[in-house]
């Protein structure tokens, strides 16, 4: 269950980003979200795959689901350019700014609360072997720490 919860978060996420950067036109709007994607779409596929054979699909299952999180970051690029092109959106709007914002915020949220209740929650705090081992939990919150420091200080240059 948590890896469709997961896949379905991702592909709305992912089709947000893509809209987002197939509207824009300024280079200033366009370099953090390529960033963006270079960086955590590796950490996206690598999260959910390791979600996926946890979940012990079939081999269908696994294809179309790995389908899904390839398409839909550059259908949604699709999707944002035919809405440019359409409107003659102009990306220098206060307006235009103001949603590319509500996208932003909105996909990033969409990963925070995937992150939090469907990964590290479960991880945290339904995992026996977790709970039975304290330098095992230990070891985990300081990497959690680590990866949210690491990502925050990236976040400086997006």
């Amino acid at each position: 269950m948590v890896s469709q919860v997961l896949e379905i978060g991702i592909i709305f996420h992912s089709v947000i980003i893509g809209v987002t950067m197939g509207m824009s036109q300024n280079r200033c709007t366009i370099r953090p979200l390529v960033v963006a994607l270079a960086f955590h779409q590796v950490f996206e596929g690598m999260g959910l795959g390791g979600c996926i054979a946890q979940a012990g699909f079939g081999l269908t299952t696994v294809g179309y689901m790995c389908l899904m999180f390839s398409v839909t970051t550059p259908l949604g690029i699709i999707l944002g350019m035919v809405i440019f092109y359409m409107t003659g959106y102009d990306d220098s709007n206060p307006n235009a700014l103001i949603l590319e914002g509500l996208l932003g915020s909105l996909s990033a949220g969409i990963l925070v609360y995937m992150a939090l209740v469907d990964l590290i929650a479960v991880d945290f705090f339904h995992n026996k072997t977790m709970a039975s081992d304290p330098r095992l939990k230990k070891a985990s919150y300081v990497a959690l720490v680590l990866g949210s420091a690491s990502m925050s200080v990236l976040a400086l240059w997006a």
